[in-house]
């Protein structure tokens, strides 16, 4: 048995793309992505994966699902099976012991427990229970606020209009201990393990009468991905405290998986191709009132890896908003680092701070959506961020501070995954510290206990590397070589290693794209075009691994030499090939090519 929310909490870890191009190749069509069914024969793509709903659909045979639907139906695993899989690459340990969470259908088939993917799905009775007892309370809170003029005076003070009020849910808590009594026949005024405790509602006391967690206080529902309210957050009016409130987690509401307003906010991220991270719920609510709809806020946590990925399924365009205080910097800086192995090429996260003592939710009021708008248009780039912030922790005048530079960069680099960004990072980086790129690289990897030192020689000139990683260097770095090479060297060896395929490929992509003249070619160009090859896991190691030309770097000189490497090793691989056979059985042609290879 799996419990649900371990189920839900894979399906937000994985990427339905990236399960779904192990399989087969798909390609973007604008928000989604396509290709001809699996399932089904056919010529014109009409099967679609959608990334920031995370489920697949075929128009054609209209088979649909998530994930773990896409592993059984096609890889013909169980559901265990496929719940394994998904586990072992999201690097989650699999509870034991744990509740039921599916049932099986009329059909006899196994129940993926995902109600937004139209499966016959019967969660279990317990979960029902909970989203149903949290809507109940929902719907008290919103009625409460129409008959408190405290709290809606509150709001008309904060500039919430009546329909945004409505369009957020919002509702109040009135003051007291037991309110739910009148709402839940069964409130739990002596029992700690009822579901109103399990769902947050109310909080278990030893030895005293339970009460209601939100007490006088303004209420702002949670939703997740499928609209159903899973938390709430509170907002004390007058002195109370804390200032704010948020449930506990519980088998519903995990703070580190949920942002605010992600379900509702994700047509105006779609269109505007951006998100904007704030910090409170009353920020996200101010933006919207004014018009600036693609908004999400973190709930009473620091930024996770999970939200990142997340955002990152919805948007090639991050924007954290913080304070301009130290309080806002040091969030900023955690999101950063949090953000740095979540980061792919192509996707950007940039860092907006507000002017001193202003917040999203002040700010927008006093200037308007246009100033707003326009300081986001000044968002500064994580890599700018990135050495700002480094560069503000050292003197970067003496050589002490530049030594100090590297040691703190260090680590952050190394947490980089995105292969085109970290190479350019690394070379700002280097810049700020002021040596040699490829030095960096040496001093960074000797600061590693576990790898062994590198020569200065090993830096400058890689000798190591073979011919057909030479050129995919040089190519990667000069696409027009690629029209200079002989396909006649590669086709003919007998030599079958991953490089020289990878090779093949990149000439003859880069050859075409040369002549054609229809796009600039360079990292990210190539690096798309591969993505969904057999070739990408060993580009993507080229390119972390290339080695940067300098001043002094005779590229003509390096191409000329690889390509007699290349030709050496044809020579050896020919002769090798011809030796394998009797003299008798060579031909007279074999006999003399034979001749003059040995001489040559």
């Amino acid at each position: 048995m799996i419990e649900q929310s371990f189920i839900q909490e894979l399906l937000e870890r994985i990427d339905i793309v990236d399960v779904v191009t192990r399989h087969f190749q798909l390609r973007k069509a604008g928000a989604n992505y396509t290709a001809c069914c699996p399932f089904h024969n056919e010529k014109t793509p009409s099967f679609t994966v959608n990334s920031s709903k995370q489920f697949y659909h075929c128009f054609g045979c209209g088979r649909h699902g998530n994930a773990i639907n896409f592993l059984m139906e096609h890889s013909g695993l169980s559901f265990i099976e496929a719940v394994e899989s998904l586990s072992a690459h999201a690097g989650l340990q699999i509870p034991v012991q744990s509740t039921v969470y599916a049932s099986v259908s009329n059909a006899g088939k196994v129940a993926t427990a995902n109600p937004s993917v139209e499966e016959k799905t019967e969660l279990s009775s317990p979960s029902v229970d909970l989203y149903e007892r949290m809507e109940q309370a929902a719907r008290f809170y919103r009625q409460q606020l129409k008959q408190s003029e405290e709290a809606i005076t509150y709001l008309k003070t904060r500039g919430v209009l009546g329909q945004t009020a409505l369009q957020f849910g919002i509702g109040y808590a009135p003051p007291g201990w037991q309110n739910l009594s009148g709402v839940f026949a069964d409130y739990p005024f002596d029992d700690p393990d009822h579901p109103l405790v399990h769902a947050g509602l109310v909080v278990a006391h030893d030895g005293k009468r339970n009460h209601d967690r939100f007490r006088h206080r303004i209420v702002f529902p949670i939703f997740d991905r499928k609209k159903k309210i899973i938390g709430f957050g509170g907002r004390a009016l007058g002195a109370g405290e804390p200032k704010y409130l948020n449930s506990p987690e519980t088998s519903l509401f995990i703070k580190g998986r949920e942002l605010y307003n992600l379900v509702h906010a994700s047509p105006a991220i779609r269109k505007s191709g951006r998100v904007v991270v704030v910090e409170g719920y009353m920020d996200v609510v101010m933006l919207a009132q004014y018009g600036i709809e693609n908004v999400v806020a973190t709930l009473g946590t620091a930024t996770t890896a999970t939200h990142i990925q997340k955002l990152l399924r919805h948007t090639d365009e991050v924007i954290f908003c913080f304070d301009g205080d130290e309080a806002g910097s040091k969030a900023a800086w955690r999101a950063l680092e949090t953000s740095l192995p979540q980061l792919k090429d192509g996707k950007d996260i940039k860092f907006l701070f507000l002017p001193d003592r202003e917040d999203p939710d002040s700010y927008i009021r006093k200037y308007g959506r246009m100033a707003f708008e326009e300081l986001l248009e000044k968002s500064l780039p994580l890599s700018v961020f990135f050495c700002n912030g480094l560069s503000t922790r050292v003197n970067i005048g003496t050589s002490e501070g530049r030594a100090r530079l590297i040691q703190l960069a260090g680590p952050l680099l190394a947490q980089i995954n995105a292969p085109i960004f970290g190479f350019m990072l690394m070379k700002r980086v280097s810049e700020l510290a002021g040596v040699d790129q490829n030095q960096l690289v040496t001093f960074l990897k000797t600061g590693k206990k576990d790898r062994p030192s590198v020569r200065r020689s090993e830096v400058s000139r890689p000798l190591s590397v073979t011919p057909y990683r030479r050129l995919i260097q040089i190519l990667l770095h000069s696409p027009d070589y690629a029209n200079r090479i002989d396909m006649n060297l590669l086709l003919v060896s007998g030599d079958q290693s991953e490089e020289k395929a990878l090779l093949i490929a990149l000439v003859d992509f880069l050859g075409a794209a040369v002549r054609a003249s229809e796009e600039e070619l360079n990292l990210v160009t190539i690096l798309s075009y591969f993505d969904q090859t057999s070739h990408h896991d060993l580009l993507e190691n080229i390119i972390r691994d290339v080695y940067v030309k300098d001043e002094s770097w005779n590229i003509d000189a390096e191409f000329t030499g690889g390509i007699e490497r290349l030709r050496e090793v044809h020579r050896r691989s020919r002769i090798a090939e011809l030796h394998s056979r009797s003299l008798a059985s060579l031909t007279l042609e074999e006999k003399n090519e034979l001749r003059q290879l040995m001489l040559s």
